[in-house]
C-alpha cells in the first residue's frame, strides 16, 4: 500500500484546493473501493441462492426445512459476524494514524481470528440444538428434523465461514478488496458442485440430501477461508503485514476491543434482520399470496441493497483512515459523499419499482397462472413502498457503518433497536392488524422503521463530526 493510492490512501483528502475538487477526489476513491464489496455481497447471495434452488429441486419439504433451519443458522451468523466486522474500522484506524504501523494490523487480525475461535464453541452448541429449538417454538417435527440435519452440520464451517470475514475485512482495510471479491466468485462454483453432488449423489457420491447440503455450505466455508488465506499468500502487498504471524500469542487490549466494538455491531445487525423475519411470518398469516408477494419485493429489494450497503462498508474503511490520522474533516466528508452516492444509486431503483413493478414481478414467473396474477399484483404494490423503503435503507446503512469507521457502535446499536422495535414493528402491527392494511400495511410499517433509523443515524454522524466536536478515536 501506498499513500498514492486512491482507495487506502491517508492523504487528507480535506487538503484539495476546492469543495468540488475534494468531492469529486473523495467519490472516486470511495467508488473504487466500493465496487469490488458490492460484487462480493452480490456473490454471497449467489451462494445462498445456490443453495436454496437446489433444495428446491429436491422437495418442497427440502426447501421449507432449508428455509427455517437458516434462521437459527443466521442469528448464529450475524453474533459471530460483529466481531469480525470489528476488524476494519480497526485496521483503518490504525493505518490512518500511521501506515507504516504493520505489527498493530497483524495483531488486531490475530485478534478478530481468535474472537471467531471463542465464539466457535457456543455457537455449535445453539446450531446443533436446532430441532431441539424449533420443535420448541412449534415447528413441524419433520420440517425441524430436516433443519436440525442441515444446520448441525453447519456448525463445522460456521469458525471458517467467520474466519473469512476477519480475512476480507482485513483485505478490504488494507485496500485490496478485490482479493474477497474473487474468492466469493470462486466459491459459488464450489458450493453449486457440492451441492449437486453432495444432495442428489452424483459424481460417485452417496445421496444425502439435507445433510449434504449442509456438508456442501460448510465445505464453501472452509473452501473460502483457505483460498482466502492462499490468495494473502500470494498478494505481496497482503502478504507484507505477515497476519498469521504470532497467531498463538494473546493481546488482550485489542481481544477486548474487538468484543466491545464487535458484540454491539453485531446486535444491530440482528435487531433489523429479526424485524424482517418477524414480519415474514405475520405476513404468512395473511394468506400464501401475499406471502409469495412479499418475499418477491423482499428478494428485489435485497439484491439492489447490496449497492449501498458496498458503499457503506467502503465508507467504514474511508472514514475510518481519516479519523486515526486526528481529520475529522475528512471523515465527515467521506461519510457525506457515500451516503450522497448511494442515494443517488437506490433513487434510481426506486424509480424501476415505482413505474416497473409489475414487469419486476412477473420476472420471478413464467406465463402466470390466475393465483400467480394476484401475487404480482400484491408485489407491485409492495414495491411501489419498497421505492421510498430503499432511500431510507441506503441512508440507515450507510449512516451506520459510517459511524463504525468512528468505532462507534453503542449508540448505533440502541438507535437500531428503538427505530426497529419501538417504531418500526408497532406500526408494521397496527396498520397490518388495527386498519386491515395487511401486507401493504406492514410494508409501511417497515419503511417507517428504517425511516427512523435513516434520520438518527445521519444526525448522530453529522453531530460526532462537527468541526466544534473533534472526537478523534471515539470509544465503545
Amino acid at each position: 500500500m501506498t499513500v498514492t493510492d486512491p482507495v487506502a490512501s491517508t492523504q487528507p483528502v480535506a487538503a484539495a484546493p476546492s469543495r468540488w475538487t475534494a468531492w469529486r477526489v473523495e467519490t472516486v476513491a470511495l467508488v473504487a473501493l466500493a465496487i469490488p464489496l458490492v460484487f462480493t455481497q452480490l456473490a454471497q447471495m449467489a451462494v445462498m441462492t445456490t443453495d436454496v434452488i437446489m433444495l428446491g429441486r429436491l422437495s418442497q419439504t427440502a426447501l421449507a426445512a432449508g428455509a427455517i433451519g437458516s434462521t437459527i443458522y443466521y442469528f448464529a451468523w450475524l453474533i459471530g459476524a460483529g466481531p469480525s466486522s470489528a476488524v476494519s474500522p480497526m485496521i483503518a484506524q490504525s493505518l490512518g494514524a500511521d501506515p507504516n504501523n504493520r505489527e498493530a494490523v497483524r495483531t488486531i487480525v490475530r485478534m478478530g481470528l481468535w474472537a471467531v475461535a471463542l465464539l466457535a464453541l457456543p455457537m455449535a452448541a445453539l446450531l446443533v440444538s436446532a430441532e431441539w429449538i424449533l420443535l420448541h417454538l412449534g415447528q413441524d417435527p419433520v420440517l425441524a428434523k430436516g433443519a436440525g440435519q442441515f444446520v448441525s452440520v453447519l456448525a463445522i464451517g460456521m469458525p471458517f465461514t467467520l474466519g473469512f470475514l476477519v480475512l476480507r475485512n482485513f483485505a478490504t482495510a488494507t485496500g485490496k478488496p478485490r482479493a474477497a471479491m474473487w474468492v466469493m466468485l470462486a466459491t459459488i462454483l464450489w458450493n453449486a458442485l457440492a451441492d449437486y453432488a453432495l444432495i442428489f449423489g452424483h459424481f460417485g457420491f452417496p445421496r444425502l440430501e439435507m445433510v449434504g447440503a449442509g456438508i456442501a455450505t460448510a465445505s464453501s466455508g472452509m473452501f473460502s477461508l483457505l483460498a482466502m488465506v492462499l490468495i494473502i499468500w500470494l498478494d505481496p502487498d497482503l502478504r507484507v503485514y505477515q497476519p498469521f504471524k504470532g497467531l498463538v500469542l494473546p493481546a488482550r487490549r485489542l481481544l477486548a476491543e474487538v468484543f466491545r466494538l464487535g458484540l454491539p455491531i453485531g446486535m444491530t445487525m440482528i435487531f433489523e434482520a429479526m424485524l424482517f423475519n418477524v414480519m415474514t411470518l405475520v405476513m404468512g398469516t395473511f394468506g400464501t399470496d401475499q406471502l409469495a408477494a412479499h418475499q418477491v419485493a423482499l428478494n428485489f429489494a435485497s439484491v439492489t441493497f447490496m449497492v449501498p450497503l458496498g458503499i457503506g462498508m467502503a465508507a467504514t474503511v474511508r472514514v475510518g483512515l481519516a479519523t486515526g490520522r486526528g481529520d475529522m474533516a475528512a471523515a465527515r466528508l467521506s461519510g457525506f459523499v457515500a451516503m450522497v452516492v448511494g442515494v443517488g444509486f437506490i433513487s434510481l431503483c426506486g424509480l424501476a419499482m415505482a413505474f416497473a413493478g409489475r414487469q419486476i414481478a412477473s420476472l420471478y414467473f413464467g406465463p402466470p397462472t390466475a393465483q400467480e396474477t394476484q401475487v404480482i399484483t400484491y408485489a407491485t404494490q409492495f414495491l411501489m413502498i419498497a421505492a421510498a423503503f430503499q432511500v431510507f435503507d441506503a441512508l440507515q446503512v450507510i449512516g451506520g457503518l459510517s459511524l463504525r469507521g468512528l468505532k462507534d457502535a453503542r449508540v448505533p446499536m440502541i438507535i437500531a433497536g428503538a427505530s426497529y422495535w419501538l417504531a418500526g414493528a408497532p406500526i408494521c402491527l397496527i396498520l397490518a392488524i388495527s386498519f386491515g392494511l395487511k401486507g401493504v400495511g406492514i410494508w409501511i410499517g417497515l419503511a417507517a422503521g428504517l425511516s427512523v433509523a435513516a434520520v438518527a443515524m445521519g444526525l448522530r454522524f453529522e453531530w460526532l463530526t462537527r468541526a466544534s466536536n473533534r472526537p478523534l478515536l471515539i470509544t465503545v
